[in-house]
């Protein structure tokens, strides 16, 4: 069984595919993306493909492979970089790897808006370049999460998971949005469900945690920002095309809203001219959500796991039903 793999990964992952009987593992043995000649190269006449994010794989990969691939594994929770729809027709199995990086991303989520929100960023450039002077009682002030409202949008497993390390910090209220109500899951939180417009109204604190859709494209726009609070700051940690970056950057640079912390942007990575990158109050960072050494490891193996699992055919440890 032949795979190729797109990426160097963690050696617990890549061991994982070296020790299992017959299957024979070409890599492109680099931290950078493979170039597009290689991937189609490589894909070719395999039966397995794992792949990272970062990777699109259209129906041009897929023709490349033939028609002896017949798993894809991401080495992802998001699977937005695949043409589901051509894989479907082809009788492809997808595997991906939700729920290990859980908690690293809910994490990150709370760290990004700690320092959005205390600005953070801004502290540590004051005292490296002299800023720093003496105690004045307005200075680098920011917003506390104490007796505040933070919205939620998208409740799923990272959405929860931020929810419950934000509540010990006093957060006297939460509000949700997404394609439905989830009683059971908003229920640790006394969580209410609402309209996204009334969740901007009404938030201190907006969390973006939801799955990339036709539905969450582009969500967070012009008249989004239009209704927040002056003194809200907006996290995003899901996928960059939620957000109209335009609009982002006409709210922060007018004070339409107080601050914002990104670690997703469109494209990635963001060129170093982007006006959000000019912004003092917006802090942005380079899809590090899940990058921890534990969770990156878990997350190669799973998707070593997931690849072997259905070229052998059997029921996958997490497979993406289309």
């Amino acid at each position: 069984m032949a795979v190729f793999v797109t990426r160097r990964i963690p050696a617990e992952g890549l061991r994982v595919l070296s020790q299992a009987g017959g299957c024979r593992v070409q890599q492109w043995d680099s931290e950078e993306p493979v170039p597009r000649a290689e991937l189609l190269a490589g894909v070719a006449g395999k039966r397995g493909l794992l792949c990272l994010l970062s990777d699109r794989i259209d129906r041009e990969v897929l023709e490349a492979a033939g028609p002896g691939l017949k798993v894809i594994s991401t080495m992802s929770v998001g699977f937005d970089h695949l043409a589901l729809d051509e894989i479907k027709k082809r009788g492809i199995r997808v595997g991906y790897t939700p729920d290990v990086l859980t908690d690293a991303t809910a994490e990150l989520s709370v760290a990004l808006l700690l320092a959005a929100c205390r600005r953070l960023p801004e502290a540590v450039e004051q005292v490296k370049n002299g800023g720093w002077t003496t105690w004045k009682p307005l200075w680098m002030c920011g917003y506390g999460l104490s007796d505040s409202t933070v919205g939620i949008i998208g409740l799923g497993r990272i959405g929860q998971a931020v929810a419950r390390r934000l509540k010990p910090f006093g957060v006297r209220r939460f509000l949700y949005t997404g394609s439905g109500p989830k009683p059971e899951s908003a229920a640790e939180f006394e969580a209410e469900f609402v309209p996204l417009t009334k969740l901007a109204e009404e938030s201190d604190f907006v969390v973006v945690t939801c799955a990339l859709t036709p539905a969450t494209q582009g969500m967070c726009n012009k008249d989004f920002f239009s209704r927040m609070k002056k003194t809200c700051v907006f996290i995003n940690t899901s996928r960059g095309a939620v957000v109209n970056q335009e609009d982002l950057y006409d709210a922060l640079a007018h004070g339409q809203i107080a601050a914002a912390g990104l670690d997703v942007t469109t494209p990635e990575p963001l060129p170093t001219d982007h006006p959000l990158l000019s912004l003092k109050n917006c802090v942005v960072l380079p899809h590090v959500g899940s990058a921890t050494y534990a969770t990156r490891s878990t997350m190669a193996v799973l998707a070593a796991d997931n690849l072997l699992a259905g070229l052998r055919g059997d029921p996958m440890p997490h497979e993406l039903l289309l």
